[in-house]
């Protein structure tokens, strides 16, 4: 199984999920909500130029990703630094 960048914020209680070469550096060129009411939460899927899935950020992340995750996500807020 590949690695894959997970960053987590605890303060926002937002993580993003990278699903690419963490060397490269790809922007977003279209982010597509997911329906708020179907997930129970605020869901956004990012695509590259090419409609290639890049990333996945979810809020309210502690509700919605396996804690071992979060544990073990590259932390953004200072608690974690």
């Amino acid at each position: 199984m590949a690695d894959v960048r997970v960053t987590y914020d605890k303060t926002a209680n937002a993580a993003y999920i990278y699903l690419t070469e963490p060397q490269v550096c790809v922007r977003s060129a279209r982010m597509y909500p997911c329906d708020p009411v179907d997930v129970d939460g605020m869901i956004n899927l990012d695509f590259d130029e090419q409609g290639r899935l890049i990333g996945i950020e979810v809020l309210a992340a502690s509700s919605k990703l396996p804690e071992y995750l979060l544990q073990s996500a590259e932390r953004l807020d200072t608690e974690g630094a």
